[in-house]
Parts: C-alpha cells; structure tokens; sequence
C-alpha cells in the first residue's frame, strides 16, 4: 500500500489562476456570434454614419456632408470636453457606448446559464473573476475599435471624403482610445457585478455611462463659470476625448494611467462586492 504522507499539492499561483481563466473567457468569446455581431455593428456604424450622414448648411437648405475628412469619423479635431456639433461626438468614443452593451450581454450569460454558480463553487478567488472578466472584454473593445477604424476610413473613402491627416496624431489617437478599453472595460465589469440581477437595468447603465453624459454636463457648467476643464482629465471620459487628430505623446501619458488606475479600482471594488454579497 502506497504511502501518501508528505505529500503536498500546492495550490496554483496567482498567474497560473488567471491564465486559466482567461483562457476560458477567451474561448468563450471566440465561440459565441455575440462577439462578431458587435465586430460587425462596430464596422457598419461608422462606415454609414461617415457616408450617408448629410446635414443642412447654415441657410437650412442646401445638404452637406457630416464630414469633410476621412478621420473625423475616427476621432475629434481637437480636445473636447463639450461637443460642438454631432461630427464631434460621433467618433471611435462610440465603441465604449456599445461595447459596454457587448460586455453587459458576455456578463450577464455567466448568471444566466448559472456558469458563475458553478465557477465560484470551485473557484473561490473572485478578484481572479473580475481581473480576467475586464481583461477579456477590454481585449473585445480593442478588437472593435480595430474594426471601427476600418468601417469608419471605408466609409469616408467612399464619401470622397479629404485624407489630409497628421499620421502621427491619428496613431495615437486610435491607440489611446484602445488603451481607454481598459478602464472603459472594467467601469462595466464593475457595472454588471452590481446589477447582476437585473439585466436590463446593467444594459441600460452600461449604456448611460458610456454616453459620457456626466463629464459632457459637467464640462459645460464649469466652461459656463469660465473655470479651467483640464481636471476632467482624470475620469475615463474626459481622457479618452484626449485621444484626437491633435494629439502627441502627451495624450497616451494621460491615457495609460487614467485607464490603468481606474482598472484597479472597479476590479478591488468588485471583488470586495463579490466577497460580501451573494454572487448568484
């Protein structure tokens, strides 16, 4: 009889915990239609908007285009904490409007299909949840802000839209609107922990926050007191309006940490959540 005292089974690392996970939410995500349905709204979108869009000139009668550059459909001409017009805001910012609607339908199949019952019975680590959660969804936005780029430059090409652009400013606004994905992902993760019960209400909040209605209003109060905006900076909106065809290296140093930061704080506090209430 084979003795098995002094034996140890460690438990997996925190890094080999969550490549775990992840793998499996991968998997997850390349299986289900949900992800290249949004892949595909993500690349029709822009590409309708920036060819089909006409609005009526100043005498109100004469149509003109929305746009009159291929990338302004991509992102704003400058840093605007308030819009000026629809061109201003109907740009790559509208990825965070759907892809927290994505997230909120990926989250809310866990509940559903009672995949998270199952996961927590024999997974009892609920940060390893939240970090893999806004990792993946975070990966999912990246994706489509790929595909929004590529619908949005078809569309405008086809328009007959200027492509005058300063190619520098215009790669880091696309990669600062990827890297806002980040945070963008893990506000909704954080999100659909809270109303995990009511799905409609998660979708609907996804939404509202993704809007970025808040920092919009309060950007306008502040420049109705004719007070200084810069320290919108800090919330995840007010950095991603940074990402533009004027940036310069200047905007990714206001992108990666507000992303990051905020990252770490929707992940610590749904994991607190997760650990107090009744997960199910």
């Amino acid at each position: 009889m084979t003795e098995n005292r002094g034996l140890k089974f460690e438990s997996p690392t925190f890094g080999e915990r969550i490549k775990g996970m992840l793998g499996v939410d991968l998997y997850r995500l390349f299986h289900t239609p949900l992800f290249y349905i949004f892949l595909a709204i993500a690349a029709i979108i822009p590409a309708m908007v920036s060819a089909m869009t006409m609005l009526p000139d100043q005498s109100g009668q004469k149509m003109e285009p929305l746009y009159s550059n291929v990338w302004q459909i991509i992102a704003a001409t400058k840093t605007l904490y308030v819009i000026e017009g629809i061109a201003d805001y109907a740009n790559m910012n509208m990825v965070f409007i759907f892809g927290g609607i994505m997230v909120s339908i990926f989250i809310g199949h866990d509940y559903k299909s009672g995949y998270v019952k199952q996961l927590f019975t024999t997974h009892a680590k609920k940060q390893d949840y939240m970090i893999s959660k806004s990792l993946v969804c975070a990966f999912a936005m990246a994706c489509m802000c790929v595909s929004y780029f590529i619908g949005g430059t078809a569309g405008g090409l086809l328009a007959g839209y200027e492509t005058d652009v300063n190619i520098g400013s215009l790669i880091v606004a696309i990669f600062g609107k990827m890297i806002m994905s980040l945070g963008w992902a893990s506000l909704y993760t954080f999100l659909n922990v809270i109303f995990r019960r009511y799905f409609g209400i998660s979708v609907a909040s996804s939404f509202f926050f993704g809007t970025g209605i808040l920092i919009i209003g309060a950007a306008a109060i502040v420049e109705s007191l004719s007070l200084p905006t810069g320290f919108l900076n800090i919330f995840l909106y007010g950095a991603s309006v940074n990402a533009n065809l004027a940036s310069g290296i200047g905007s990714l140093l206001i992108c990666i940490p507000v992303s990051v930061t905020w990252a770490v704080i929707y992940n610590v506090a749904g994991t607190w959540l997760l650990n107090k209430c009744d997960v199910y």
